[in-house]
């Protein structure tokens, strides 16, 4: 499972640890990603994501997953935020027919 945020593409970057004596060794920055249940009203049920935080804020503030990804570009997204889209785009044609 990679360490790397579908959302906003956050992943795991590399840096020094520097002591006192100026010692350098190498060690790696790993992205805040929390496992995630966010409801699609569409859906009708929750969609398990590992998300970092501040892409659950993005989403919360854009009103949602469906408003989230139905408001972002196809080209902007995972290749599962693109799935989930779809799925959505289809349920919402769906309820309005």
């Amino acid at each position: 499972m990679a360490r790397r945020c579908p959302v906003s593409g956050k992943g795991v970057l590399v840096g020094m640890n520097v002591s006192h004596a100026h010692n350098r060794t190498k060690r790696r920055f790993l992205p805040n990603l929390q496992p995630t249940s966010l409801l699609s009203e569409a859906l009708g049920r929750s969609v398990r994501l590992r998300l970092t935080t501040n892409a659950i804020r993005t989403i919360e503030k854009r009103g949602g997953l469906d408003a989230y990804v139905l408001g972002t570009a196809a080209s902007k997204l995972s290749a599962e935020l693109v799935k989930i889209k779809r799925q959505v785009a289809k349920a919402v044609e769906a309820k309005a027919a």
